[in-house]
């Protein structure tokens, strides 16, 4: 028999407690039986977090036992925490993987089949492009982190506000195959000094820095991920001025 656990959260006409489904969701998958108690307005929420001395809802309780809030329920259960601080490279892998399968996508569209050059360049520029997106979100986050460590940003403020127009401008003409006079000196122009840039930062003055590759609100370190992007934006410049001789 299931045991049972009592869930008290808030479900208003205003707001739905995002705690208190995760709550309940984790309860279930644990094999508990919930008796969900909603507190459908402040009143009520404000009368429950007096009665049992709380300051948050959702509260649960099991055999009578008050267990707390979301992570405090996580903790009881031995659940892994999300910790929003901590560095990550889950942003830069769900981009590289959505390109190329972007890539393989529209190379079979074109060519009937997947692995092609153009399937190589494609996911390249597909993946300016959505850097790019991830960058122009939030103009002055990601310029407030790329100015700490790209050398001409540093002297040059403004041009951290240009650096994703140009990752964008570039990739989208790669992707079309057209203007590439253009496209390919603008990668090869921004991907040199970001490549510089990270090279400095990190393998000469050994700092320890948040890349700003994905935007001004990541967790990603500074290091390899950003090289790696700014070699490929250089490889792709060269790779399209010699196909274009």
């Amino acid at each position: 028999m299931a045991q049972t656990a009592q869930l008290y959260r808030m479900v208003t006409d205003d707001h739905i407690c995002p705690y208190g489904l995760k709550s309940k969701d984790l309860l279930e998958r644990k094999g508990f039986a919930v008796e969900d108690h909603p507190l459908t307005s402040r009143e009520e929420t404000d009368a429950f977090k007096s009665k049992h001395d709380v300051e948050t809802t959702p509260q649960t309780f099991i055999d009578g036992e008050r267990i707390g809030g979301f992570d405090a329920l996580q903790d009881h259960f031995g659940e892994e925490k999300h910790d929003p601080g901590a560095t990550s490279y889950q942003p830069v892998i769900a981009i590289f993987a959505v390109a190329a399968l972007m890539a393989l996508a529209v190379s079979w569209a074109a060519f009937g089949t997947f692995f092609t050059v153009r399937t190589a360049e494609w996911f390249i520029a597909i993946s300016m492009c959505i850097l790019a997106i991830q960058k122009l979100q939030d103009l002055e986050s990601f310029q407030m982190m790329f100015i700490t460590y790209d050398l001409l940003a540093m002297r040059q403020l403004r041009y951290a506000k240009i650096y994703p127009f140009g990752e964008a401008l570039a990739g989208v003409l790669m992707i079309a195959g057209v203007l590439i006079w253009l496209a390919a000196p603008v990668a090869l122009f921004i991907g040199t000094i970001g490549a510089i840039s990270v090279i400095k930062a990190v393998y000469v003055d050994k700092r320890e820095l948040k890349c700003a590759c994905v935007g001004g609100g990541s967790n990603v370190p500074l290091g390899f991920i950003s090289l790696t992007e700014n070699l490929m934006m250089v490889a792709m410049a060269i790779w399209m001025l010699a196909k274009g001789m």
